[in-house]
């Protein structure tokens, strides 16, 4: 045998050895790092945990009246210092409103701050125009009243300013607060019901201080993430309760944390709801995720009289914790809220065996399945622009999103032909954070139009890097599955919010069942606040089917809207395109909002013209939101949007549009 192959044995050992032991001392740091160090270590659980004031309003004339002042304040979080902050009904965070199903309720917003803001009711099933949104701003001074009937089940609900833009910035300063509503239901099962007592509302929320108190709102990784937790707007909190069951109502008000809620012990705990109501029966568990914008309600028995802290654990997977930590986001392993039982004055609550009743929502009855792509690539390139999707229907089967590409396009895809129309600002509003469907926020811009009474399916497709939070105004929906997995668990729970990590599918179905507004559209949009401030949010209208809706359908089909035929320009526009397209065999239908349209002039027209005054066509086309009075859409013969132009003037050049037209198949 060679000599240095006898002897390569024993110079590899010491290599083998300090190999070892590295692996040894990276496994217990990391560790360490993951499980034994807190982001927000030191904390001794000295301030009583504050419970924010409950909010029953005044009945007048048969209405439920609410007011709330939206104002700057100041806090004192840290000890000796005083934070600047804002408020609703008080310097930070605001009351818990307190609504009934079935009640007809005003809740008038008073904008006291130096700024334009807005008040969006997160999870409430509203008409559009009483959603919040950034369509319903509220100036420095003045005041806005959302007036509506609370319509669905009891709902641990919130309410935040929705400013677009400035969203994460008011809600980092403390304009939020809870919303909480009653039915039938709840009011007979027996659980923890008394507010501060045994159920409890817990508010998280993380922030940076600087050396003075303030608040710092500093992006890290195209978010603001903070290293010391406020509890209901406390620092360092405990909580005295009773040793029995004790309800928690849990929202992650963050601007982009996501906890992953337990206790320092592991106990096995209960949730028994989600966003838009109970679960079916309590789910046994001892961890509950919860994204920004997301709730949950858990009961916790600490019959045994043991001292717990309530924490947030580290995040899951061992490199996107070990990531986090380097990005100085921290691992997300946090304490929370010291929880201190005393002996019991009553028995406590037994678990209810049923909470609620889910139907699940067929997915075979849904008329759409839409795409709903979470930071993909941005269509137009970095700009973003000439890409606005105009968001027109299609036939009775609502097929077809005319998309303004100026560019030329495929059959499905409207091309915008040089009229100035609304799609061509595609980055308006958006300072180019991540996209959805390629595009980022556009205030002019309808992004999706829905059917009133459909049935829909959102496909939703998470092609970044970071996890993101769906959000979707308006309704509750279903989780169907996760990455052709079926829902189970919590996530058999109605939502308005679902955490969609790094390359995961998600499919959610919901119900569109009350509220049309062929104007004013809702939002969808992720719940990390400076990626919705940064124009990752999309606009879709609820609109009501045109009763004349088959006069498009089955043949190649041009729809112009018009101001009316007293216009001599619309009307010049209308008699020439009456003319080439009835020589060309094309179908026309002509829509105006005047109520009683000169019959002489119609008469000299063959083709449909239709008067819409309440706008139901133009909302099917998502034509009647912002911007031009004028547009005209080619459709082939299954209703498809295949082309439109929209602008100040009337679209003129009818023979581009019949060779536009003889090109499509099947006419």
């Amino acid at each position: 045998m060679p000599a240095d192959t006898a002897i390569r044995p024993r110079r590899l050992k010491p290599i083998t050895i300090e190999l070892l032991i590295i692996v040894l001392l990276s496994g217990a740091t990391c560790y360490w790092l993951m499980f034994i160090r807190a982001t927000n270590s030191g904390l001794t659980f000295e301030n009583k945990l504050l419970i924010p004031n409950q909010l029953f309003g005044t009945v007048v004339d048969g209405r439920r009246q609410f007011h709330l002042t939206v104002a700057e304040g100041s806090r004192e979080f840290l000890p000796g210092k005083q934070t600047p902050t804002a408020g609703v009904n008080g310097p930070f965070l605001g009351p818990t409103v307190r609504l009934h199903r079935g009640e007809d309720v005003d809740l008038t917003v008073q904008n006291n701050l130096d700024e334009i803001t807005t008040m969006h009711w997160h999870g409430m099933h509203v008409p559009a125009r009483m959603d919040g949104t950034p369509h319903q701003k509220i100036e420095p001074g003045e005041s806005w009243t959302a007036s509506f009937q609370v319509n669905q089940q009891a709902a641990p609900l919130w309410y935040h300013p929705h400013p677009h833009g400035t969203t994460g910035r008011q809600v980092y300063r403390g304009v939020a607060g809870l919303m909480w509503i009653d039915d039938n239901n709840s009011d007979a099962l027996a659980l923890p019901k008394t507010y501060g007592v045994d159920d409890i509302p817990l508010v998280l929320q993380d922030r940076l201080f600087d050396n003075d108190g303030a608040f710092r709102f500093v992006r890290n990784q195209g978010a603001v993430f903070g290293n010391t937790m406020l509890i209901n707007g406390t620092y360092n909190p405990f909580l005295q309760v009773e040793s029995r069951r004790i309800r928690f109502r849990l929202l992650n008000g963050s601007n982009a944390r996501i906890y992953y809620i337990g206790f320092d012990d592991s106990r096995v705990f209960h949730q028994i709801a989600t966003d838009g109501g109970f679960l079916e029966t309590p789910l046994q568990t001892n961890r509950v995720i919860l994204a920004p914008g997301e709730r949950a309600e858990i009961l916790v028995d600490l019959s045994d009289g043991t001292e717990v802290v309530l924490k947030s654990y580290p995040e899951a997977g061992f490199l996107r914790t070990i990531t986090s930590f380097f990005w100085g986001i921290g691992t997300g392993n946090l304490q929370l809220l010291k929880i201190v039982p005393q002996p019991a004055k009553r028995a406590s609550h037994a678990l209810p065996d049923r909470l609620n009743t889910i139907p699940r929502i067929d997915a075979s009855h849904a008329a759409k399945t839409r795409p709903m792509v979470l930071a993909g690539p941005r269509q137009g390139g970095r700009g973003g622009r000439g890409q606005g999707v105009q968001g027109g229907r299609g036939g009775r089967g609502g097929r077809g999103q005319g998309v303004q590409s100026g560019r030329g396009g495929r059959r499905g895809q409207g091309v915008q032909d040089g009229q100035g129309g609304r799609g061509g600002r595609g980055g308006r509003g958006g300072r180019g954070g991540p996209p959805i469907n390629g595009k980022i926020m556009d205030m002019a811009r309808i992004d999706e139009v829905v059917r009133l009474g459909d049935i829909e399916i959102w496909e939703v497709h998470n092609r970044g890097g970071q996890p993101h939070p769906f959000h979707v105004h308006l309704v509750q929906f279903q989780i169907i599955d996760r990455n052709g997995q079926p829902a189970t668990g919590a996530d058999l729970g109605w939502k308005d919010t679902v955490l969609v990590p790094p390359g995961d599918l998600v499919r959610i179905i919901m119900p569109f069942e009350r509220y049309a507004d062929p104007q004013v559209p809702y939002m969808y949009h992720c719940h990390i606040m400076e990626h919705e401030d940064n124009g990752m949010m999309g606009q879709f209208l609820v609109v009501e089917e045109p009763e004349q809706l088959s006069l498009i359908t089955g043949k190649t089909t041009v729809v112009t809207f018009i101001t009316g035929v007293q216009c001599e320009h619309c009307y010049e526009h209308a008699r020439l395109f009456d003319e080439v397209l009835q020589e060309n065999d094309i179908n026309l239908v002509i829509i105006t909002p005047e109520s009683e349209p000169d019959q002489e002039r119609v008469a000299a027209l063959s083709s449909s013209l239709i008067s819409d005054t309440a706008g139901k066509w133009a909302g099917w086309f998502g034509m009647a939101h912002t911007g031009p009075a004028h547009g005209t859409i080619l459709l082939d013969a299954t209703g498809e949007i295949v082309w439109t132009s929209t602008g100040s003037e009337p679209y003129m050049d009818v023979h581009n549009l019949v060779n536009r037209a003889k090109n499509l198949p099947d006419r």
